[in-house]
């Protein structure tokens, strides 16, 4: 890979608004999907806001998911940003497509820390940068 890490943007339209109001089922299901996209989860934070919808954010030690519901639209926005090679952040993208039950979705993948380094093979966190 010549960057550092994968984001991908997901908005997934019509799923089940009892669902995205659920803090509980949205958190569960955000720290499954960051296993099974094969992550190391650190950490995880969820709010319920009043009258409806959810955000949350899972803190991975390869980066981060995080998801804004909209109950009243069926909507939810979704941002999953993994770095290194061992994490598929297209697993967490189709679970949570199951799980949110999306009639239909779309999706943006953007290759993140480029560092101009375009011809040369980068390594998620080299030994050189421990030397520092």
């Amino acid at each position: 890979m010549n960057a550092l890490g994968i984001q991908v943007l997901a908005e997934y339209y019509d799923c089940n608004r009892e669902i995205l109001n659920n803090t509980e089922m949205i958190e569960e299901y955000m720290n499954t999907a960051a296993q099974k996209a094969g992550a190391t989860i650190v950490n995880s934070a969820f709010h319920t806001f009043n009258p409806h919808g959810v955000s949350g954010v899972v803190v991975i030690a390869e980066s981060h998911l995080s998801i804004h519901t909209w109950p009243e639209y069926g909507y939810a926005a979704v941002d999953i940003f993994t770095c290194g090679e061992t994490v598929d952040p297209w697993k967490a993208f189709d679970y949570l497509k199951e799980r949110l039950e999306s009639a239909h979705f779309s999706t943006i993948e953007m290759k993140r820390g480029q560092l101009g380094a375009v011809e040369q093979e980068l390594k998620y966190k080299p030994d050189a940068v421990a030397a520092m």
